[in-house]
């Protein structure tokens, strides 16, 4: 397992002003990229044992990661 946080910015980088401009015009969007950025320091934090989780509390954290970034990446691609 990767030990590198997934950020948004480094994994949509063509899409950085989109990112920019959703932040400043949409809510939602908004509110997911900060969900995402709450959720995906944690991760990266049971990865390098810092904080270790159950397996199930885990694998959770890395579901709603992936839920957050698959519907920030549809969101981009309608925009």
């Amino acid at each position: 397992m990767s030990s590198t946080p997934h950020e948004l910015a480094e994994d949509f980088l063509q899409d950085a002003e989109k990112i920019h401009k959703l932040k400043a015009q949409n809510v939602h969007f908004t509110k997911m990229a900060a969900d995402y950025h709450e959720v995906n320091p944690a991760v990266h934090r049971t990865d390098t044992g810092l904080e270790p989780l159950e397996e199930l509390a885990e694998m959770a954290l890395r579901k709603e990661r992936m839920r957050l970034k698959d519907e920030i990446a549809a969101m981009l691609a309608a925009a």
